[in-house]
């Protein structure tokens, strides 16, 4: 591996980075670095942690947490917002925190969505969540629409976590989901990004929450999801421009797998690298449409040994460069690029 990693600073130096080695290395798996040279890119994940399938449990319902460890998606969300009603938001947080510290390790990764800003309850979730004995690695925050929000969280972030130390900073994935979150997603990426250095979190990725955003929007939702294609492209497009996973909307029609696998891979295409589900059952078709396939990998793997032979042999690389990506497999080069 460090053979490998060595052979990346070479890559940047080739002036090839951002063309190749993102392809490749994602495809094949390898741990995500920071070598972008990006002011965008300071935070990312120092272990790339894939997020295809993200699956909502209710944070008050016992059984289904329970269930967590022997489940197949990439991520997991306990859920104290929408999921849970009302009168049941005391009774989620205890159970979250409970299951934090219990539950056996292995599985998925278990995150908390904790209630907007806008709510008036968000600093009561924080506060459960973060004087738990056992913290969870990435915390969502729904209905970002300002700057102003992502700013009260830092804050508040800091105060909270103030004596508490942190192998790595915790995980923060923000959502899209108004008319006006959408207007502010950028500042709201820039401002994530910059005050995560000093707050002890790392902006990693964003959720589009599509039923809010039409509900702000007054659109009618269709199966194809058109009316939602702007949005959808805006999302993911300013979240690669920030080196953020971008998490794609929900198919409400759980029962429709062929629906599914038709608006997956067409995310997947967009450049999203993973869409929220609502129920086990649209773990699997999730998870393939954000794969590689063996032919994928193949490719990945003979474009990096390729390199290293050229780099023995003292050999220009560019020309082979070119002649794998007109030959590769993925048709949109930047398909696989999680950018951190």
């Amino acid at each position: 591996m460090s053979r490998i990693m060595a052979s990346l600073f070479s890559y940047r130096a080739h002036g090839l980075l951002n063309t190749v080695f993102p392809v490749a290395t994602r495809i094949i798996g390898l741990p995500s670095i920071s070598l972008l040279g990006s002011r965008h890119h300071q935070h990312c994940e120092a272990r790339y942690v894939p997020r295809r399938a993200v699956l909502y449990v209710p944070g008050d319902d016992e059984h289904k947490i329970s269930k967590l460890p022997g489940l197949h998606a990439d991520c997991t969300i306990m859920d104290c917002e929408d999921g849970v009603a009302q009168n049941r938001k005391e009774v989620a947080r205890e159970t979250i925190r409970n299951a934090l510290a219990t539950l056996p390790q292995g599985g998925p990764e278990r995150t908390v969505r904790l209630n907007s800003v806008a709510s008036g309850i968000a600093e009561e979730d924080l506060r459960a969540i973060l004087s738990g004995p056992t913290l969870p690695p990435t915390l969502l925050l729904p209905k970002v629409d300002t700057v102003e929000e992502i700013r009260w969280f830092a804050d508040q972030f800091s105060t909270l976590m103030k004596g508490r130390s942190l192998p790595v900073p915790m995980n923060l994935i923000t959502y899209v989901e108004s008319a006006m979150g959408l207007l502010n997603f950028q500042n709201v990426c820039e401002e994530g990004s910059r005050l995560g250095q000093s707050a002890g979190f790392r902006l990693v990725g964003t959720v589009f929450g599509s039923d809010d955003f039409c509900a702000s929007m007054g659109t009618t939702r269709t199966a194809d999801a058109h009316e939602l294609l702007y949005t959808r492209q805006k999302i993911v497009t300013t979240a690669k421009a920030y080196g953020l996973q971008a998490i794609d909307l929900v198919y409400t029609e759980y029962k429709d797998e062929v629906g599914l696998e038709r608006q997956a891979q067409e995310g997947a295409l967009m450049g999203f690298t993973g869409k929220q589900v609502i129920h086990p059952g649209q773990i699997n078709a999730v998870q393939k449409a954000f794969s590689p396939s063996a032919r994928q990998l193949d490719w990945a793997r003979e474009l990096i040994s390729t390199f290293e032979e050229h780099q023995k042999l003292g050999k220009v690389f560019k020309t082979a460069v070119h002649h794998h990506l007109r030959s590769s497999p993925v048709q949109n080069h930047d398909f696989f690029f999680y950018p951190c």
